[in-house]
C-alpha cells in the first residue's frame, strides 16, 4: 500500500470539503459554482491525474478504503471536467472488485444528471425531490447490487419522471450555460 499517497489524497479530500464549509457558512456556495471551490476541484483533479500516472487508478488495495474513498470525492467534485470524470468511471468499473461499489453507483449517477439523463441508482437529488431514474421499479434492486440501502415508499413516490428532465433543465438558464461551457451537453 502507498502511504504517501493514502496521506496525500485524504489531505486533498478534507481541504476541499473544509473549502467547501467555509464558503456554506459565508453563504456563498447558492448562486453558481464559486471560484473558490472551482479552484480547489480543478487542482485536486489535476493532482489526482498525476497519481494515476503513478499507480493507476487508487483502489482499496493501493491506499486504502479511507484514501480510495478520499479519490471518489475528488472525482465527483470536479464538475468542470466531464471527460476526466468519465474516465475515472470507467477506471472505477474496471476495478470493481478492489473500489466501494457506492463510490462507483454515486459517480454513475452524477455524470448522467449533469447529462440530463435519467440517473441508474437514485443518489442524485434536486430541490424538487429525486433526479429522474432509469428503472424505478428496478430501483432498489440497483441500489441493493451496490450495496446502498432501500429508498422506502416515500422516498420512491418523490422522484421525478423522466419526462420533467427539459422542465428541470430550463429552471436555471445559468447551469445550462455553465454545463455547455464544460462540455456536459
Amino acid at each position: 500500500m502507498n502511504d504517501r499517497l493514502a496521506q496525500e489524497l485524504m489531505k486533498l479530500a478534507n481541504y476541499d470539503l473544509e473549502v467547501r464549509e467555509k464558503l456554506s457558512l459565508e453563504g456563498k456556495l447558492s448562486g453558481g459554482y464559486h471560484p473558490d471551490m472551482e479552484k480547489v476541484h480543478k487542482n485536486n483533479a489535476q493532482r489526482l491525474r498525476e497519481m494515476i500516472k503513478e499507480i493507476g487508478f487508487p483502489t482499496i488495495s493501493k491506499v486504502g478504503d479511507k484514501a480510495s474513498d478520499a479519490a471518489w470525492l475528488i472525482i465527483q467534485h470536479s464538475i468542470g471536467e466531464p471527460d476526466f470524470m468519465k474516465q475515472c468511471y470507467e477506471m472505477m468499473n474496471e476495478n470493481r472488485s478492489d473500489i466501494n461499489l457506492k463510490n462507483i453507483a454515486y459517480l454513475y449517477d452524477r455524470i448522467q444528471v449533469f447529462q440530463s439523463r435519467p440517473q441508474k441508482y437514485g443518489t442524485q437529488l434536486i430541490p424538487e425531490g429525486i433526479y429522474p431514474v432509469q428503472n424505478k421499479e428496478n430501483l432498489n434492486k440497483e441500489r441493493e447490487a451496490v450495496h446502498l440501502p432501500p429508498l422506502s415508499s416515500e422516498k420512491m413516490s418523490r422522484i421525478l419522471s423522466p419526462e420533467n428532465i427539459p422542465e428541470i433543465d430550463a429552471k436555471d438558464e445559468g447551469y445550462t450555460i455553465w454545463r455547455k461551457k464544460v462540455g456536459w451537453v
